[in-house]
């Protein structure tokens, strides 16, 4: 896990920074609706292929790897998934991570083997050693929505990019997936957000590419 810290003086997005994060702090949030389409005919399992998608894409751009820590703005060299899971009967949920492997089968035999020894486990985060590179997604599979936003009074300092996904629908021969995606505007605008929905959908319509990516 390397982090590499930006020199604030001479960063192109200081001034932004300076001014989402210290005079007006803003989060935002967009949700879309990602054509899941090929990838369930393909037979791939929804959860593990969203968490692979969604990582192999912000592991491409900066905007979403970058972190404070100690107070210091600077980089990840690269973030690893950390997802829900459900407990029916205690109708409670855990936190369990998977270390991101470009290739996709690699990747689905980590999260299989994670969701193994771990899944059952109850508490907050179940999986030892969680590491600080983690990007945050969860599922609501109960619900179809249109709109979705965390409120994080506290957490300005929080700069990593949290998806929510939602259930599939049918429409138009299409199957579709509600996504919801909340940024820190200090460090991610609107442009990067839809280029990040435009390149996971890439993704999602080639699940044969799914290697090395």
């Amino acid at each position: 896990m390397g982090w590499t810290k930006i020199d604030r003086a001479r960063w192109k997005r200081e001034a932004f920074f300076r001014h989402y994060h210290e005079d007006a702090p803003c989060f935002y949030s967009m949700t879309v609706s990602l054509d899941v389409t090929r990838l369930r005919a393909a037979g791939i399992r929804l959860y593990p292929a969203m968490l692979y998608a969604l990582c192999a894409v912000v592991n491409r751009r900066e905007e979403f790897r970058t972190a404070m820590v100690n107070g210091a703005v600077g980089v990840y060299d690269a973030l690893s998934p950390c997802y829900t899971v459900f407990h029916p009967q205690t109708e409670t949920f855990s936190n369990l991570w998977t270390a991101f492997c470009p290739d996709f089968p690699a990747f689905l035999a980590r999260y299989e083997e994670d969701l193994r020894r771990y899944g059952h486990l109850e508490g907050f985060m179940p999986k030892p050693d969680a590491p600080e590179n983690l990007f945050t997604v969860s599922m609501l599979p109960w619900a179809r929505f249109e709109g979705f936003h965390l409120d994080l009074p506290r957490g300005n300092d929080y700069l990593l990019p949290i998806f929510t996904l939602g259930k599939m629908y049918a429409q138009d021969g299409r199957t579709l997936l509600p996504m919801a995606v909340q940024v820190h505007h200090a460090v991610c605008d609107g442009f990067h957000v839809c280029r990040l929905i435009r390149e996971t959908q890439e993704l999602l319509d080639a699940p044969e590419t799914w290697r090395g990516n």
